[in-house]
């Protein structure tokens, strides 16, 4: 069955909206966490902000407001910016943390993966192998386009400018040494190039930093500089660099290439360090019981942040001094300080640190949280799986994750990082991999746990599986779920009920058409040749028109009471009218012209009887009614309705003969009463003895609803207000039965 007009709008009026509601979210979400960002573009690493960065290989964490990747690894990038940048410049200071390597930027690329080269785009960058300056292109392999050599080369652990410019097919290259190196550019045109594409920061077989970084697109005067090879990206920010350390490197590595050569031309070392003449192992450290022993280890860092570990075969140790070397994770070092051994632990205070040479990090050793809590593996580098518990904030915008393994309860403190996104959404109960330093010192687990792990970056912090189902959380979101569909239900079985309703409603308005054509028509031709054949017979026949005139009264008679009938079957009869003064229009017009008095007591008010339950009601008064003036032959017939919160109680009365209620009562009236009653969830009562009058009651009880979930209440509404104009129409329709 073809769905109303008027239905078919709202349905689709409602669609739309829906349609409309559900863009704006999506827009909104896109717009809340899309970082597809408008140039120009500046980093926040000195806030320690880097979220919108995504790592491809790599150990990438923000240290003194730069971004480093202290791994060796080949090929690993970092990424960022929007897939629509056109013609831009690409500046920041580079810094290559090894020797060899190459470390520098990734213009307009895209398609990137994990792996050497996994990208398709151009790449500008320092190479310390050959001290050039490189222009590649990467297409998931590898093509040098053009290089020229830097003037003095390029060194490990200085600070270089280095810009990348795109303009159409031009692809140029401008790198000094900080802060007054000579400028170099080299530049390529690419026939075939790429238009447009993100920014990244790459390194290769070294590690490497990057800070003040900015993207700024070209326009004016700066394209035609580009063009001309003399362009250099403006700074709003003064070059970050540490002089002190700068010029105390500088001299360090005149003085080992002068004594060793070009082998150690890029080591570096500290001025005030002597040449140890003893160096033990680490593990021996804690064999020495005088305090303040001085001694000399080497080994390699584990940690720079909060505090610099070290640790070689034997184990670990926590090194406090008041200035050192730039280190990253792997560097191979020689320690010399004082001894302070601890119960589990040992710390070399007031020491001196000497860069031998860069080096990849070493592997963790996997171990239990119990392993960990006997302090065997103090300082060292461990990785340990656990269920996270609780996460919290810590002093200097750390992270403090509370795990638990095996009964065994142990903290996790994570450097603030690139990362730290990730961090955010993890949930309790997850089980995680956790790569750190495992620490015992109560400077760091205030005697709450037997260990600590310091965690230099959220890449060492894996989730191996999320929390189970039935958390109290899941139960939550699944008890709302359910409790949606639900109510999905009951509105979809209210609007199937209404539907159903409106149908039979429909259906009695065409009876109602039908009669009126067909029966109310008849009776009135009926009638009219009748009384024709009334008004041809001679008047001396008075036995023929008596019984003509018996005829034209019972036709008269059934014409009103199909009048009667078609006005009941109408959809706003019990619309427009309560139910009391519907029963008591009918009463009245049953006993019109006739002795029969009629009473009306009302109780409370009508104000949410649903259709259904008054329409049942009328019928159900209808019949009592008419039985009571047909058969009980009263003087009195007393009506009352009485509304309350939960129900709607009505009782017809009469004073007539009553019958006896011992007798079969199968009659058609009685049996339909009481199927309209039990269709209702009605109680329907009848009380009669001959000569006291007949009762009838029933109480229908009314259904409870929210006030928000009516949706047949409001259908209801939707449609007297699309079919108000036809009615009208119709009301005006002189063959129509609303007369």
């Amino acid at each position: 069955m073809r769905a109303p007009r008027w239905l078919r709008g709202r349905l689709g009026a409602g669609i739309l909206i829906a349609v409309a509601i559900s863009a704006i979210g999506a827009g909104l979400f896109y717009v809340r966490n899309s970082h597809s960002w408008k140039l120009p573009y500046r980093d926040s690493f000195a806030t320690g902000q880097a979220d919108e960065w995504t790592a491809f290989g790599g150990t990438w964490q923000i240290a003194d407001g730069a971004m480093r990747n202290d791994s060796d690894e080949r090929g690993a990038k970092l990424m960022t910016g929007s897939p629509d940048w056109k013609d831009y410049s690409f500046s920041a200071d580079v810094q290559l943390l090894g020797s060899p390597g190459d470390a520098g930027l990734i213009l307009r690329s895209s398609d990137e993966e994990q792996g050497v080269d996994s990208y398709h785009g151009y790449y500008v960058g320092l190479r310390n192998n050959d001290g050039n300056l490189i222009i590649g292109f990467a297409d998931h392999g590898w093509i040098e386009l053009a290089a020229t050599p830097m003037p003095g080369g390029v060194h490990a652990l200085r600070w270089y400018h280095l810009t990348g410019a795109v303009h159409d097919c031009q692809i140029t290259a401008y790198a000094n040494e900080i802060p007054n190196g000579s400028l170099q550019v080299v530049s390529y045109t690419d026939k075939n190039c790429l238009t447009r594409g993100r920014i990244g920061l790459r390194s290769h077989s070294s590690g490497g930093a990057w800070k003040n970084l900015a993207v700024l697109p070209l326009t004016g005067a700066a394209t035609a500089l580009v063009q001309a090879g003399s362009y250099h990206a403006p700074r709003d920010l003064p070059y970050a660099v540490d002089e002190p350390v700068f010029q105390r490197r500088a001299r360090t590595e005149r003085q080992s290439a002068a004594g060793a050569g070009e082998q150690t031309a890029d080591r570096a070392a500290d001025k005030s360090t002597e040449p140890a003449a003893d160096v033990g192992s680490i593990g021996s450290l804690r064999m020495i019981r005088t305090m303040g022993r001085h001694a000399t280890v080497r080994g390699t860092v584990i940690l720079t942040r909060p505090q610099l570990y070290v640790e070689d075969a034997t184990g670990g140790v926590a090194v406090l001094s008041s200035s050192e070397p730039s280190l990253k994770v792997g560097d191979e070092v020689e320690v010399s300080g004082e001894v302070e051994v601890h119960d589990f632990s040992c710390v070399l205070r007031d020491a001196t640190i000497r860069l031998l040479w860069a080096h990849a990090p070493a592997p963790p050793i996997a171990v239990t949280a119990n392993q960990a809590a006997t302090g065997a593996f103090d300082a060292r580098f461990i990785e340990v799986d656990g269920i996270l518990s609780n996460k919290d904030k810590g002093p200097a915008n750390t992270l403090l994750l509370a795990m638990k393994a095996n009964g065994q309860s142990f903290r996790a403190i994570v450097n603030p990082s690139r990362g730290d996104a990730i961090l955010r959404h993890l949930n309790t109960q997850s089980v995680l991999r956790l790569r750190g330093v495992c620490v015992v010192d109560p400077q760091f687990t205030h005697n709450l746990t037997p260990f600590v792990l310091l965690i230099a970056s959220s890449d060492d912090v894996e989730e191996l599986a999320g929390p189970p189902w039935w958390s109290g959380r899941n139960l939550v979101i699944i008890g709302l779920v359910t409790m949606t569909l639900a109510l999905l239900a009951y509105m979809l079985y209210l609007h199937a009920r209404h539907l159903r309703l409106q149908a039979i409603v429909e259906e009695r308005e065409r009876i109602a058409h039908d009669m009126h054509d067909t029966l109310a028509q008849s009776f009135v031709g009926i009638g009219f040749q009748l009384q024709a054949i009334s008004n041809s017979i001679p008047e001396d026949l008075p036995g023929i028109n008596q019984q003509l005139d018996l005829a034209c009264d019972l036709v008269r008679h059934s014409h009103e009471e199909a009048r009667r009938s078609l006005l009941t079957l109408r959809r706003e009869f019990l619309e427009s009218e309560t139910l009391h003064s519907a029963l008591n229009a009918f009463a009245c017009r049953m006993v019109e012209h006739g002795s029969v008095s009629v009473r009306l007591t009302i109780s409370g008010e009508d104000t949410s009887t649903p259709y259904a339950v008054k329409d049942a009601l009328f019928r159900i008064g209808q019949e009592a009614i008419a039985n009571a003036i047909r058969h009980g032959k009263p003087s009195v017939l007393h009506i009352h309705v009485r509304y309350t919160n939960d129900s709607v109680n009505m009782l017809i009365d009469d004073n007539g003969v009553g019958f006896n209620q011992g007798d079969d009562l199968r009659g058609f009236g009685l049996t339909g009463m009481r199927k309209r009653a039990d269709g209702i969830s009605g109680v329907l009562r009848i009380s009669s003895n001959l000569g006291r009058g007949t009762q009838i009651s029933v109480v229908a009880p009314l259904p409870s609803r929210l006030g928000w979930l009516k949706p047949d209440y409001y259908l209801w509404q939707f449609a007297k207000e699309a079919t108000t104009d036809a009615k009208r129409k119709l009301r005006k329709d002189p063959y129509s039965y609303r007369r």
